[in-house]
């Protein structure tokens, strides 16, 4: 049988339509590329390398789990780097300066398991201040000097187990005394004031330990203080007016990528 010219154009047309359906439906989905590591010997020990250019390592509290996936701080590095970069985020909430080392050393979970730093060839580990979580059991005196005694053993411990790995301390963004944790605890003014003292007097002992132990030292804790001295309330969240609010995950972001970069530390 013989189709006339427009028939057959048309048999034509679907018979092309079936083809290229089936192949479409029947066509092999290309697989999703998880992040690969590989196993180095590093100093004889085994390490987990990542295949970005640089790997950082963020060890803190709450203060630094906010910061997420990091970002906003990966883009500024690599803006600034050309260079690709794996940001780990070892930011446990509620957790005070005693729980670095175990970090460090041992397999930890929160929220889901993390590998020891240990067993990390990274290039860089930021130590945060933790100074939303003093160690309040303490009188302040004995527990500012447990604190700096711990500083000794997280030094220690990172120098041992990655000896190429460069430290910067980070000193977290400044709690504003009238409205911290405003919409978490019902506190008086005077209260409110002094829980703000004390983890300041934390934030400021972290810097010093730095300063006097030749450590190289964000002071986002300083750049954060408004003229009046009290922290700019721009970076806190209105959420629970502790944490970091977008603005100030951008303003944290931006201060360590500018240090790191400004001081060539990588």
């Amino acid at each position: 049988m013989i189709f006339p010219p427009l028939k057959l154009f048309i048999f034509s047309l679907i018979i092309a339509l079936v083809v290229g359906a089936f192949y479409i439906i029947n066509k092999p989905k290309p697989e999703s590329k998880p992040v690969t590591t590989k196993e180095i010997e590093v100093f004889g020990k085994q390490k987990v390398k990542y295949p970005q250019d640089y790997t950082i390592v963020m060890v803190g509290d709450s203060m630094t789990e906010g910061l997420g996936n990091s970002t906003e701080l990966k883009q500024y590095l690599t803006d600034y780097y050309k260079k690709s970069f794996e940001v780990l985020n070892y930011g446990f909430g509620a957790t005070n300066i005693l729980s670095v080392v175990e970090r460090v050393t041992k397999e930890t979970e929160h929220g889901r398991k993390f590998r020891p730093i240990a067993e990390i060839d990274y290039d860089l580990i930021l130590v945060e201040s933790f100074g939303e979580n003093p160690l309040s059991e303490y009188p302040l005196e004995a527990g500012l000097k447990k604190q700096s005694e711990e500083l000794d053993k997280i030094v220690s411990t990172l120098k041992e187990t990655n000896p190429r790995g460069k430290i910067v301390f980070v000193a977290s963004i400044s709690p504003n005394k009238k409205i911290f944790a405003k919409n978490q605890v019902d506190l008086s003014d005077e209260v409110r004031a002094k829980w703000v003292k004390e983890r300041i007097a934390y934030i400021k002992n972290h810097i010093d330990y730095a300063n006097s132990h030749n450590i190289p030292l964000i002071n986002i804790f300083k750049d954060s203080l408004m003229e009046n001295g009290d922290g700019n309330p721009d970076y806190i969240s209105t959420q629970d007016y502790i944490h970091l609010s977008p603005s100030g995950i951008i303003f944290t972001s931006k201060e360590i990528a500018d240090f790191i970069y400004g001081n060539k530390i990588l």
